[in-house]
C-alpha cells in the first residue's frame, strides 16, 4: 500500500476558541454548521464539469486547421 494521503480523506480541522468556555457539544455544533455553510459555498462557487457544448462549436470544431508551430515566422510573405 501507499503511504501517500488519500484525496477523499477529510483534512483535520483546528478551533481556537477566543472567548468563553464553550462545552463539547456546543463546539461540535459550531464546527458542523461551519463545515456545512462551506461544502454550500464551495458547491455554489465551483461550475459543473459538464457543460454542454453549443452546435456552433460542435460544427466550426473541424473547419479549422490545426496550427503549424515549426514554421516559425519566416513562413510569413506578407
Amino acid at each position: 500500500m501507499s503511504d501517500a494521503p488519500r484525496t477523499d480523506d477529510p483534512r483535520p480541522f483546528v478551533a481556537e476558541v477566543v472567548r468563553g468556555t464553550p462545552t463539547e457539544e456546543e463546539l461540535a455544533a459550531a464546527i458542523v454548521v461551519v463545515s456545512d455553510a462551506y461544502v454550500r459555498e464551495v458547491a455554489d462557487a465551483t461550475v459543473p464539469d459538464d457543460t454542454p457544448r453549443s452546435r456552433w462549436e460542435l460544427s466550426a470544431r473541424g473547419l479549422r486547421a490545426p496550427l503549424n508551430r515549426t514554421a516559425g515566422w519566416h513562413g510569413f510573405i506578407g
